[in-house]
């Protein structure tokens, strides 16, 4: 696992120790960076159980203005610092040691805006998936334009959450990414389900 590209390109990253996390591969890294595209750039993120902050890092790398990591796990927390440390990333981030929907409504309260939302729950843990993404759409933390992805094991099918529709779902081996915009504003060209 490393940073693929960026100020931080080629480093590697530690992932949390225990088995309870699975981190994303440079392969689905890579692509959902490459759906995001410029967008990153100057964009608020929010990486949620982050585990080891991998896609926060990446997004921070590649010129993302701020980006908030939240996970619950001591051991997850100490690995993104440490993992922010190596990197050499000084400065544009908070570390928030909680429970995720708890800080969605933190977030919420706080008038907090994202661009772009990375949700990586445990695949153990799949009564996680809706709750998360249904406190998200009612948190009214997504900028206008802004996009959520959640990942997901590869059979596992994920409605859309008004007003946030699903409008892209790819599947890379044992993981999907599914894509979500609000309603109408969802980015141009990306309107329909498709797989690979």
């Amino acid at each position: 696992m490393r940073v693929i590209s960026g100020t931080a390109k080629g480093r590697k990253l530690k992932a949390p120790p225990g088995l309870h996390t699975r981190p994303i591969t440079d392969m689905i890294k890579e692509a959902l960076f490459n759906v995001w595209g410029s967008r990153v750039i100057g964009a608020a993120v929010l990486d949620l159980f982050a585990g080891s902050g991998s896609v926060g890092i990446e997004a921070l790398s590649r010129g993302a203005e701020r980006v908030v990591f939240v996970d619950n796990a001591v051991g997850a927390v100490k690995t993104i610092h440490a993992n922010l440390l190596h990197c050499q990333i000084p400065s544009g981030y908070d570390v928030l040691r909680s429970d995720v929907l708890l800080a969605i409504k933190r977030l919420a309260g706080q008038k907090s805006s994202f661009d772009l939302i990375y949700i990586d729950p445990p695949f153990v843990q799949e009564d996680l998936f809706e709750p998360v993404m249904d406190t998200l759409s009612q948190a009214g933390i997504l900028a206008d334009e802004g996009i959520i992805v959640i990942r997901t094991p590869r059979n596992r099918d994920m409605p859309s959450f008004p007003p946030l529709r699903r409008y892209r779902h790819k599947i890379y081996g044992e993981s999907g990414l599914h894509y979500y915009g609000r309603g109408e504003e969802v980015p141009e060209n990306d309107g329909d389900i498709s797989h690979s």
